[in-house]
């Protein structure tokens, strides 16, 4: 285990660890406090940063920041490595790995290239010493592109999943939702419900609801209903129509057995809604959520900062093919990102680290209502990666969960980030909308009430 020091003025400070430098040059968040990980000071901090700027990449490889026999995760990533991708940026340092991602040298082509020969604690390391601009520069220039029943990541698009939570599931809250959400020109990324129980019956009535709504108006999209990937397994065996497997995520094979999967389960959920055949378009069909500070909340972090665990999270999602990995950035609450500026930060850095991996991320922008965040700095930060080319957002009446109890992005925030910065759904949605006399073609806008067609209004009385 290599030791690693830095001077600032008169003071050297020592790390122990590659795991040492790596938590103590993250930028402050309130969970590397918690977990005892983080630098004391700001010195310290620039120390670290300038320590790990000098690191090899190669050394990564001979490191292992949670030990390879203890931790699935680990296996995985070392085991599935590819040396040849990881070759021409094999010679860099950190810092020099920083200068040739801002480089010209690293346009969409060679970075799609790139993705399989980086570990997730590359990517962690490397974004700890970048700044917003470059996290947002960076990121733009990578697409992942995945297919279902539509098209995602393509540029100059930005998806949506339209988020029809409703606290007891009752089936005409849910339809008014949807409905709400289609006139908005949401949900091209999916029609995702966090269901209110777990009860199987209550997913098999949910996914048949879904379905139905989705084949009887021929909508290009997918559906889910975000329950346990062993309910997932068990609703597929009775023939119910599902689309999409979900299952939340972590970095560390312990946080993992926290939620009750393995690397072995999630193979049975990935095979089972490949069986299906469901996709017209394409297989993609895994969809994971993540979030900072997920291991910590479970004390399965093994001493690894919050960010580097929820990278490592993405080498879990990538070797499943997802469609969509959403990190739920501020969803757990203050404790891991305290405030605002925390927030937006590492939704910036899961962002970046995701697409660096290969995975096509997303992020719910949000937060709790004890953290120091308002809707303000939702909108920076959904501005940010607007820029920064994310896959898709959430979108809810009102930014408001009424069954979760969180602030997200609503449907008129996909409005704005869209027409703001140019964007537009994926573009299989697109000609639905504009069939459905939903969305104009000619000027971009969403219509409303009386300006759609008589067979749709129709429709739509049936759907409430």
């Amino acid at each position: 285990m290599a030791s690693f020091s830095h001077s600032v003025g008169a003071q050297t400070y020592r790390f122990d660890s590659l795991k040492e430098v790596m938590a103590k040059a993250s930028p402050a968040r309130s969970g590397d406090y918690l977990a005892e990980v983080a630098a004391q000071n700001d010195g310290e901090r620039v120390a670290a940063q300038t320590a790990l700027a000098n690191i090899p990449l190669k050394h990564f490889l001979e490191e292992a920041l949670i030990p390879y026999e203890q931790d699935e995760v680990t296996r995985l990533i070392i085991d599935t490595h590819d040396k040849l991708a990881f070759a021409p940026v094999s010679h860099l340092t950190v810092g020099g790995f920083r200068d040739w991602l801002l480089s010209d040298k690293a346009d969409e082509t060679s970075l799609r290239a790139l993705g399989p020969g980086l570990t997730p604690e590359m990517a962690a390391a490397v974004s700890k010493i970048m700044r917003v601009q470059d996290l947002v520069l960076v990121a733009q220039k990578i697409r992942v592109v995945t297919r279902f029943r539509n098209t995602m990541g393509l540029r100059g698009r930005l998806s949506t999943r339209l988020q029809p939570n409703h606290p007891t599931d009752d089936p005409s809250g849910i339809a008014a939702s949807v409905l709400d959400g289609l006139l908005y020109g949401n949900g091209d990324a999916m029609i995702g419900i966090n269901p209110a129980t777990d009860s199987t019956s209550s997913i098999v009535a949910l996914l048949e609801m879904l379905d139905a709504i989705v084949q009887r108006y021929e909508i290009p999209t997918q559906s889910c209903v975000l329950t346990h990937v062993t309910t997932s397994i068990e609703v597929i065996n009775r023939g119910v129509p599902v689309d999409l497997v979900f299952q939340s995520i972590t970095g560390t094979e312990a946080a993992n057995a926290s939620f009750g999967i393995s690397l072995k389960l999630l193979q049975e959920g990935y095979e089972a809604g490949l069986s299906l055949n469901r996709g017209t378009l394409g297989q993609n069909l895994m969809y994971f959520e993540t979030g900072q500070g997920s291991a910590l909340s479970a004390n399965a972090h093994h001493g690894v900062d919050q960010q580097t665990c929820e990278t490592r999270a993405y080498a879990v999602a990538r070797h499943f093919n997802p469609f969509l990995v959403n990190t739920v950035v501020g969803f757990i609450g203050p404790e891991y990102l305290y405030n605002g500026k925390q927030i937006i930060r590492a939704g910036l850095e899961d962002h970046f680290c995701g697409k660096l991996l290969g995975v096509p991320m997303g992020c719910d922008i949000c937060y709790t209502n004890h953290a120091e965040a308002d809707q303000d700095d939702m909108d920076t930060l959904l501005t940010l990666l607007g820029v920064a080319g994310i896959n898709f957002i959430m979108g809810i009446p009102g930014s408001d969960d009424i069954m979760l109890n969180y602030q997200t992005t609503s449907f008129h925030d996909a409005l704005y980030a869209r027409q703001s910065l140019g964007l537009r759904p994926a573009p299989e949605y697109e000609a639905w909308l504009e069939k459905m006399g939903i969305f104009t073609q000619a000027d971009g806008r969403v219509r409303f009430g009386d300006s759609l067609p008589p067979a749709f209004r129709q429709a739509l009385a049936h759907l409430a």
